[in-house]
């Protein structure tokens, strides 16, 4: 017997109490599917244009999919809202147990839809299809400390950091091993007063065949040996041998350190494969001098190369500071860059240098907190501090949010990616760098259909929600099974993703987003100085005709608004109310 799919969302009101069950109109589950799809379509009916991210008005989903629990690999749940860093669309994703129990805790429902605030803080708990506010008691605690105060359940909560609105505080599940990250999710929730959120529930039973298969599919994918080689730490690695490594706060594309922190050192001083011949990505944990973890290479490669910190158990503190703050570790380590970076222009007088990890850590602390004036300020971004403080360039955005550590003069096609990514600067919106290191520099069209096949392919496999790296193996998109349980979306699968992704663009030009916004910052014109790369740089009209041809293919106009036609074929006519007329 095939599954049934969620076909009800769970409602519940903070300022008022209420919890409620709604239906899913059908027309929406065959447009989106679910996940990062559905989740944007109720974002853009919920909420009006400008409002205040951290204010009673917004909402926040934590979405499933209608594969939730049955697909192999490390299953997701998405934290859609509207960011408090950049004030456009936000979807975060996070894996590991959560998502399995908050499925078997929703019961027919595929996700939870949170809005007003709490008088006072509160916990959420799901169990049985319903849900339950409860007094939080934990309001306070770390991430780790939060979820040890519920044993019996699954856990995703704020930290300190999310509890003081930070900008790009986290959503963070299993004791601080996974987060929502980027974009703030965690401040929406503190500014709700919802300081977790208890699911009690088991994950599902059914499709063990296909299950299975795609298993045993996946794991002879290159993405699935890598991944349980290594997990996502071998980047910086690949990264810094291709010279698109962002290093000492961005002045390099290059780290003569990265052995220290990469593959050969965490193979070393791994302590766990159990899982080596599973599915697992990663299959070990690696022993620091603070006990063990979970190694991944956004930590070695920000916190690490970023901030030229060369020692490992350094490096792991420093992203265990963050994981227990319930802080995204790639914003947190750009805002320490741009303060050593601010120091030496004298733009402030912040004593820090590279290779500071204990005045890095005390740093964090302070932003975590809203300890002094500049952690106040850099906790609302490297933006919001450079406007009080001066250094708009020291360390480079877009749409406000911080890059991760792929540069974009290393390899031109992230620039394009990074520009038009609908949560701003993000890399896992569209990774092209991993083909075009290989294939040399494409030109503006090849970019342009690269990225977007990559952003819409993306946008699909977050609505069922299956991971990503998974995503190999679904060379048909999921389509054996969505017929396994019925599921016919709207104009076949191949329009999904890109129906999502014009979604999302809508709401963020309701918003105010325009091709000024689609841009990198004045920085990246300077040219990288050493390593393979050594003199690149994003040239100016490059990136324009990247754009411009992203913007025909994307059916979008010179502004980057979808016209009419696109509209019309993307069946998101219901959407423009709020816009003047569109034109072809």
């Amino acid at each position: 017997m095939a599954p049934s799919v969620p076909e009800r969302l769970l409602a519940v009101d903070l300022s008022s109490g209420s919890v409620e069950s709604r239906p899913i109109p059908d027309e929406w589950r065959r447009r989106y599917v679910g996940g990062k799809g559905l989740g944007a379509r109720y974002l853009y009916d919920e909420l009006d244009a400008g409002v205040d991210p951290l204010g009673e008005e917004n909402a926040i989903l934590f979405m499933l999919g209608p594969l939730s629990g049955y697909l192999p690999e490390e299953s997701r749940y998405a934290a859609i809202t509207k960011s408090p860093l950049t004030g456009c669309f936000l979807d975060s994703y996070a894996g590991g147990e959560f998502p399995d129990s908050l499925t078997g805790a929703l019961g027919s429902h595929m996700g939870l839809l949170v809005t007003g605030v709490a008088s006072e803080p509160v916990h959420l708990v799901i169990e049985d299809g319903d849900a339950t506010i409860t007094p939080a008691e934990t309001w306070g605690a770390d991430t780790v400390e939060t979820a040890r105060a519920f044993p019996d359940a699954s856990v995703a909560c704020i930290g300190p950091a999310g509890e003081q609105q930070v900008a790009y505080a986290t959503v963070a599940s299993d004791g601080g091993e996974h987060h929502a990250g980027r974009g703030g999710a965690g401040a929406v929730m503190g500014s709700k007063r919802l300081k977790a959120i208890i699911a009690k529930g088991d994950p599902p039973d059914g499709l063990d065949d296909l299950r299975e298969a795609y298993a045993t599919k996946y794991r002879e994918t290159a993405t699935g040996q890598w991944l349980r080689a290594s997990g996502t730490v071998e980047t910086i690695d690949f990264a810094n041998e291709i010279g698109a490594l962002s290093t000492r706060g961005w002045s390099d594309g290059q780290f003569e350190a990265a052995d220290e922190l990469g593959i050969t050192t965490v193979e070393d001083r791994a302590v766990d494969r159990e899982h080596a011949d599973t599915t697992e990505p990663g299959g070990f944990r690696v022993a620091t001098e603070d006990g063990d973890h979970v190694p991944r290479g956004a930590t070695a490669m920000t916190l690490g190369a970023g901030l030229d910190i060369q020692d490992f158990d350094a490096v792991a503190e420093l992203g265990q500071t963050c994981d227990r703050l319930g802080m995204d570790l790639i914003s947190a380590g750009s805002a320490v860059a741009w303060t050593i970076n601010a120091d030496a222009a004298d733009v402030l007088d912040r004593p820090l240098s590279f290779g500071d990890a204990d005045g890095a850590r005390a740093l964090l602390g302070e932003i975590a907190e809203r300890e002094s004036a500049l952690g106040d300020a850099l906790a609302d971004g490297v933006e919001a501090a450079a406007t009080r403080f001066g250094g708009r360039d020291l360390v480079p955005t877009v749409k406000s949010m911080e890059l991760p550590a792929y540069d974009p003069r290393g390899a031109q096609s992230m620039a394009l990616a990074y520009a038009t990514s609908d949560r701003g600067a993000c890399h896992r919106r569209a990774r092209p760098i991993e083909r075009e290191a290989f294939d040399g520099d494409w030109g503006a069209d090849r970019t342009a259909s690269e990225v977007i096949r990559e952003q819409d392919r993306r946008s699909m496999l977050w609505s069922l929600i299956a991971d990503d790296f998974f995503g190999d193996a679904l060379d048909d998109l999921g389509r054996a099974w969505l017929e396994s349980i019925g599921l016919d979306p709207a104009g076949g699968l191949a329009i999904i993703g890109e129906r999502i992704w014009n979604l999302t663009r809508l709401f963020n030009v309701r918003e105010g987003v325009s091709r000024e916004d689609d841009s990198l910052p004045a920085a990246l014109q300077e040219p990288l100085e050493t390593g393979p790369r050594a003199g690149a740089a994003v040239d100016r009209d490059d990136f324009d005709s990247m754009l411009d041809a992203y913007y025909r293919r994307r059916g979008w106009n010179e502004d980057g608004v979808p016209t009419t036609r696109t509209i019309d074929r993307l069946d998101l006519t219901d959407l423009t109310d709020d816009f003047d007329p569109l034109h072809d």
